[in-house]
């Protein structure tokens, strides 16, 4: 495999190609071993979806995708409200900045959204993925989240 280069671009995706499904194919098992494979049409609906953001990192001369973050935002009554979801780099880019620019470029479309908050978990697990989200700006609550497995 060819270096990447340290020249990190971020774009929102606009269409499920076959480039982004095979790359999500390759980045979705490192983040979780149970996330289904996505199909273009999946891809695509989740990209279409007027609440989502999939924003993409690419690298190289090739311009590989080397990682992706899904920013999502909600109105409720307290305002709008956004989330930071699934962030994956591929293990070749990491310590490369990708998550960085990834995560500026959230932020950056959280506020042109009008976002009150913007919010992220993260395992507790994930030092790397802590200083990350702390070195941009991110604080930790104190809070529980509860999930229900219906």
């Amino acid at each position: 495999m060819k270096p990447l280069g340290n020249h990190v671009e971020v774009a929102l995706a606009t269409q499920a190609d076959g480039a982004l499904v095979a790359a999500f194919a390759r980045l979705l098992p490192q983040l979780s071993r149970t996330a289904p494979p996505l199909s273009r049409e999946t891809l695509d609906e989740i990209i279409r979806s007027p609440s989502n953001h999939v924003f993409i990192a690419t690298m190289g001369e090739d311009r590989r995708i080397v990682g992706t973050l899904t920013l999502v935002h909600f109105r409720i009554p307290t305002g709008v409200r956004a989330w930071i979801e699934d962030v994956v780099v591929d293990e070749q880019a990491r310590g490369l900045k990708v998550g960085m620019a990834l995560t500026h470029a959230a932020i950056a479309k959280s506020r042109e959204l009008n976002a009150k908050t913007l919010d992220v978990t993260s395992n507790p697990g994930r030092l790397s993925a802590h200083h990350l989200y702390e070195s941009a700006g991110f604080i930790m609550r104190d809070t529980r989240v509860y999930r229900h497995q219906g």
